[in-house]
Parts: structure tokens; C-alpha cells; sequence
């Protein structure tokens, strides 16, 4: 079922589509919880397994990889098992990843469960937002589902601090949470996509099976050929590398430098993703309305004005009012990305490029956190917000960058 473009026709919203839509929206409320509930956990990380902060640049890396294999294998998932099939095989791995933590695994195989987590989530994320992309009001439902992310990004620290905070020996109890939100997530998909499981749809003989290979290898093909890709995927880069940088270190960040006890900060992450959530669901619309590029660029400006204030004012409160006002307009960027990608792009090559532009994405998320945990632990966690105003100027310069959609007349 191609995605919507201005050449194809929007799926309209029937009742399976829209269940669908429920299922793809808790898959990115179950993902938001484990990738929002990571900066909540580092001080817990690092003192439980008796680490700096050096070492988390390999949980971001075994995150950052995979999302690599999972560009590297999608196109050829929906070979054998169809979009269902990946969405429920994402599902698994992060199921996966989840049960091998609750039991305080050593640092090695802690470590490796983000390469599950994230395989499990790229599979998943990246069918959905094709097929979220492909129904009618497309940039609502992008919203909806993207600002679902926003609200487990929030639900997630909530969780895992206050259970932290009550038993910090026993911060890992945390991931029972998410095993089961990942059990719940594993059987909605799997009732809501099984009509689009095609096991061994690979395996078919003779010229039909060799077409379907042939044809997965031309849309790769096509994908990096598409100048608009890669300027998406820098934007995207950056992107991922403010928020996922500045919600994971700004915990440690009041904690080390500003010398704030940690059961008066470890909420503050929430306020940041509380803000992402409001901006996905309340700027979606008006972001549409008024132009995504000029709306796009005047938040970024108004990011840089705040990360600057947050940076020099040193009131707390004050703090948890700004990442908050940071959030909330950093909310429409993902959504709207993928709306623009979807318009500048072919529609047969959307879930292959938008696999690799999330895949660069995710570079960003795990490359900046990874640096800048390597810098703190020789000139300490202060660099933190230097850092992420050269993020921030990077990202607006790179929107810039982003080619326009012809308009329709």
C-alpha cells in the first residue's frame, strides 16, 4: 500500500486503519518511554556500575549500530515478512532488550541491549511513520503518533526517577516497567498488522522471488541518488543531536555542575519532554498553516535565546520553565520532517529513504551524547551547553538547506 503523495490518493481512514493508527501511536509511546527514561538513569548508571561518564559513549554507539543494521536489513524485512512482519519483529527485539536488563546484567551485555532496543525501534518506527504518512490528513496523525513519543518520553523519567529515588539499588526494577508496556506493544501490533505479515514471501521461486530482490535493490539504489535524502537526513542529524544530548546530560549537568541535590532534579528531564509532547500535539496545525520552513526556523531561533538563558540563569525554577519552553517548540520538527520528506520525495522509495534518513538521524543522537560524554570526563560536564548551541545553530542552518515541495495548484 504506497504512502500518500501529491501523485497517489490518501488511504482513507477506515476502521482497521484506524487501529492501525492507535497501535502505531502506543508503539511510539513505548519507545519514547525507554529513550526518554535514559538521561533519568545515568547518575543511577554510572554509580551502579561504578563508571564515568566516558562509558556511556558505548551505550550510544551500541545504539547508533543498531539503527545501521536496521537500514541495512529493512528493505529486505518487507521482502520476506512484509511492513507487518518488520513492525512485529521490532516489536520482539525491544521485548528482548528489555528482559535481558531487569535482572542488572553486567556492563557488557547492559550495553548490547541497546543494540536490540534500537534495531527493534527502527524496524518498527520506521514502518509506521510510511504508513502513518500515507493516510488522509497525513500531517495530523504524524503529530498525533510523534507526540505519543513526547508523552513516554515524559511518563518515562517520571517512572524511573521516583522508583529510583525510593530504592537507588535497585534503579534496574525500572525496566520491569517497560517489559511490560513492550508485551502490551507486541500484541497490538501484531493484532493490528497481521494482515500485512508475509512469512516467506522472500523465499518464492523462480522470477517473482529474484524480481522482489531486484526491486529492493533499486530502491536503495534510488535513495542515495536523492539529493533532498541526505539534506533531510542532516537536518534530522542535528536534530536528534540536541534533544537526545541535552535530555541526557541535563540531569548529571545540575547534578555535577550547579551542585543540585538529585531528588529535586531528577524530574527536570520531564518538564523537557513534557514540552516535546504539548509542542507535537498543539504546533502541528498552526506549523502546517503558517509555512513549515519560516515556522521551523523561527523556533530554532527562539531555542538558541533560551538554551543561552538556561545556560546563565542559575535559578532553578527558572530552569524547569525554559527546558520546558524548549520542548515544546522543538515538538513539530520530527513530524514535520517527515511531512516534507514525504512531499519532496518518490512514493516508492519512502520507506527506504525514510529508514536511512532515521538512520542518520540516529547518528546524530548517538555521535553528539557519545562526544560529549568523551569531553566531560576530561574537562567535566560543564561543556554541555556550548556544545548544544553549536547543535542548535547547526540545526537551523541545515532546515535552510532542505529544498522546498513544489505546491500543487
Amino acid at each position: 500500500m504506497p504512502p500518500a503523495t501529491p501523485n497517489s490518493h490518501p488511504i482513507p481512514l477506515t476502521f482497521p486503519v484506524l487501529i492501525k493508527l492507535a497501535s502505531a501511536g502506543f508503539a511510539f509511546f513505548v519507545a519514547g518511554n525507554n529513550d526518554g527514561s535514559v538521561g533519568a538513569l545515568i547518575p543511577y548508571i554510572l554509580r551502579g556500575y561504578n563508571t564515568h561518564t566516558g562509558s556511556l559513549a558505548i551505550l550510544y554507539a551500541s545504539g547508533f549500530t543498531g539503527w545501521v543494521t536496521a537500514a541495512l536489513v529493512s528493505v529486505y524485512a518487507r521482502v520476506y515478512i512484509g511492513m507487518g512482519g518488520a513492525v512485529v519483529l521490532g516489536a520482539g527485539l525491544q521485548l528482548l532488550a528489555q528482559a535481558l536488563r531487569v535482572w542488572h546484567p553486567p556492563f557488557g551485555l547492559f550495553s548490547s541491549t541497546f543494540f536490540l532496543a534500537a534495531l527493534g525501534t527502527a524496524l518498527q518506527d520506521s514502518q509506521a511513520n510510511t504508513f502513518v504518512s500515507s493516510v488522509k490528513f497525513a500531517h495530523r496523525w504524524l503529530g498525533i503518533i510523534h507526540a505519543s513519543y513526547g508523552i513516554g518520553c515524559v511518563t518515562g523519567p517520571l517512572v524511573a526517577t521516583a522508583m529510583a529515588l525510593s530504592r537507588p539499588e535497585k534503579w534496574v526494577y525500572f525496566y520491569w516497567t517497560l517489559f511490560g508496556l513492550g508485551t502490551i506493544n507486541f500484541a497490538l501490533v501484531t493484532l493490528a498488522f497481521r494482515t500485512d505479515i508475509e512469512v516467506g514471501k522472500g523465499s518464492e521461486e523462480g522470477a517473482e522471488a529474484e524480481g522482489r530482490f531486484r526491486n529492493a535493490w533499486s530502491e536503495m539504489r534510488a535513495t542515495v541518488k536523492e539529493r533532498a535524502v541526505w539534506l533531510l537526513s542532516l537536518f534530522f542529524f542535528f536534530h536528534l543531536g540536541v534533544g537526545v544530548t541535552s535530555g541526557g546530560f541535563l540531569v548529571e549537568y545540575l547534578v555535577t555542575i550547579r551542585k543540585e541535590p538529585l531528588s529535586r532534579v531528577g524530574y527536570i528531564s520531564t518538564s523537557f519532554y513534557g514540552g516535546l509532547a504539548l509542542g507535537r500535539l498543539l504546533l502541528a496545525e498552526p506549523t502546517f498553516r503558517y509555512g513549515e520552513r519560516r515556522m521551523l526556523l523561527l523556533y530554532s531561533f527562539l531555542c538558541l535565546v533560551l538554551q543561552v538563558v538556561f545556560w546563565k540563569a542559575k535559578n532553578i525554577v527558572g530552569g524547569w520553565i525554559v527546558m520546558s519552553c524548549m520542548g515544546f517548540l522543538l515538538g513539530p520538527y520530527f513530524a514535520t520532517g517527515v511531512s516534507i520528506g514525504t512531499k519532496l520525495l518518490p512514493h516508492k522509495i519512502h520507506a527506504c529513504a525514510l529508514g536511512l534518513v532515521f538512520v542518520i538521524a540516529q547518528a546524530g543522537g548517538a555521535i553528539f551524547p557519545a562526544i560529549t560524554g568523551l569531553i566531560a570526563t576530561k574537562a567535566g560536564v560543564e561543556v554541555l551547553q556550548p556544545i548544544l548551541i553549536g547543535l542548535i545553530v547547526a540545526m537551523g542552518s541545515s532546515w535552510v538547506l532542505v529544498p522546498a515541495p513544489k505546491q500543487k495548484g
